[in-house]
Formats: structure tokens, sequence, C-alpha cells
């Protein structure tokens, strides 16, 4: 976390790149929403040679400005790599790690992870990507610790996400991580998606929609626990509110978020008190009560160990 939130954001696009990718970086950055009270951003596209960039769906893009505008950014975004047999050119490799021995964060999501691989960036560190190119990937880069099955991996100054709809996941991590969950969370509530999914959830969830009653019973009963975190949120609670035998719910449960109800209820917990860190002058006892972890021992001990920093620095970093 630091205390000059990035400002100056580039994305690298390339011939053939992802246009869903593009778009998920442009609305997230490039969107001006300082009317509303959030931060706006100096963004660009950056390209090898400026001009018009052909997509992977086909759609023409016209590409302003160079690498070396690249090269000068406080956060770089690699999108998807088309075609893995091509090499990334030396010069687009060369600006990524100048920005990177400036200071700058690099993230790449899908396979643009494999450009900050090629770059050599990644060696040595965890990694996410596109689950379909795992195989290929880890063949590739046997120097990158790869951890395909989850939606994003941060690494400090690296952060590299999953395919497609992760990269939303992926941005909105930087944006909580810089600049607070109440920031992340007003412009995911612009685009209309989820505030945050945890990074270790699961990439591939077999049934994202839901498929009868059951699962439409099992969101219910998450929608009335997120309202509900100052009470105690057992598996027995839980699976007593879906009609569930516990056993029954637990795997429900798995099948549908990647993740267990401890986990589930622990990051929901945690989110709230980032939120509330931010926004109400409480002090951090009530913070703690009204989340659920009863005292502010628990929360500093809980928040300590998930965020790496005790909630007391967190609101002081992030307060509005």
């Amino acid at each position: 976390m630091s205390h000059h939130p990035f400002r100056n954001v580039a994305v690298y696009l390339h011939e053939g790149t992802g246009a869903f990718g593009a778009g998920i970086v442009s609305e997230i950055f490039g969107y001006d929403r300082r009317a509303r009270g959030l931060p706006g951003f100096d963004f660009a596209a950056c390209t090898d040679r400026p001009g018009p960039v052909v997509t992977d769906g086909g759609l023409r893009l016209l590409v302003e400005h160079g690498l070396d505008r690249l090269a000068e950014a406080d956060l770089v975004l690699v999108t998807s790599w088309e075609h893995f047999d091509v090499e990334p050119s030396p010069e687009a490799l060369a600006a990524i790690r100048t920005a990177y021995e400036r200071g700058a964060t690099i993230a790449g999501h899908c396979t643009g992870t494999y450009v900050l691989a090629a770059a050599g960036l990644l060696d040595g560190l965890r990694a996410t990507t596109h689950w379909r190119w795992a195989d290929a990937f880890a063949a590739r880069f046997p120097d990158v610790k790869l951890v395909p099955e989850v939606l994003y991996v941060d690494e400090g100054r690296i952060v590299t996400g999953a395919g497609a709809a992760a990269g939303v996941d992926m941005c909105l991590h930087l944006l909580r991580r810089e600049y607070g969950a109440a920031v992340a969370n007003g412009i995911a509530r612009d685009m209309v998606v989820p505030p945050h999914r945890d990074g270790g959830q699961a990439q591939y969830v077999a049934a994202p929609v839901p498929a009868d009653c059951d699962d439409e019973r099992l969101a219910e009963v998450l929608g009335w626990a997120r309202e509900h975190l100052h009470l105690p949120l057992t598996v027995e609670v839980l699976a007593g509110r879906a009609l569930m035998s516990q056993r029954s719910f637990a795997r429900r449960f798995a099948a549908a978020t990647g993740s267990t109800p401890h986990a589930w209820v622990l990051s929901q917990r945690l989110h709230r008190a980032e939120e509330l860190l931010e926004t109400a002058d409480l002090p951090i006892e009530e913070v703690a009560r009204q989340v659920g972890f009863g005292t502010a021992a628990t929360l500093r001990e809980q928040f300590v160990r998930r965020r790496g920093i005790p909630p007391r620095a967190y609101r002081k970093a992030f307060a509005t």
C-alpha cells in the first residue's frame, strides 16, 4: 500500500489484443468519475508504433501513444496477448522493465501475463493466467510459480490476473489496495459488478448462474449473512436458513462460490470492516462488534494477518 497512489496509468495494446480486456481497463481507469467524488486518472493506451490496432474480434482501435508514454506510467497494464507463439517486441519489453525499475506497478491479466514473464518480471514469483493457457504458460516459463486456479495474485509491484472478467477483479483489487474500499466499491457500483471477489477464489465455478431453487435459496442466505455479520454465522446457522443439511450446504456453497463458508464469512467481515474504518467515525471496538469479530483484539489480529497492517493504520491511510 502506497501513500501516493498511482495516477498515471498506461495500458499496452498490440495487434490482436483482446477487446474485452482493453474495454475493462479503459472503463475503470479512462472514464472520468471526478464529479461523483471518485479519483480521476491520467490514462493512455500505448502500442509499439502509434496508429490503428486491430483487436481479436476485429475492432480497429486508434492508439495515439507509443512506448515512451508507457515507460513513464505509475501503473502499467498488459491485457491479453493473442498469439502465444509470437514474442513481444524487445522495445515493448524494455519499456515495461523501465517502468518497473522506475518504481511502477506492473499488472497483467489473462494471457497478458505472458508478456510480464517474457520481460523476466515473474521469475521466482507467484503468478496466474487464464486457466485454458496455464499448462502452456507453465511449460514455457518454468521459473514462475504458477497458481493456475485463482482469480489474481498480488506480489507487491507485480500483480497478475486470470482470464477475461477476472481483469475486473484484478483492477478493483488494485484500486482497493491503493485507494481503499470506498473508492473501489464506488467504481464497482458504477460498473454494476460485485465490489470484490477474493483473489484466492476459484477461477472456474461450476454453476455461476443458479441452476435450481437450492442455489436461489443459497443466494438469499448469502444476502442475509452480509446484512447480519454481527451474528455468529456458523455453518449450522447458515445451513439452517438454507433448509439444508450442513454437509449438503457446504457442498453447494463450494460449488457456487469456490470457497468454504468459513472463508467467505471471514472475507465479508474484513471487507465490511474496511468500509467502516474508512467511512464511519466509530471506535475500533464498535467496528469489531458490528462486523462480528466481537473484540478489537480479534479484529486487529485478523486484519493484520489478512491485510498486513493494523486497523488504526488502515484508517489513517484511507479515511475519507
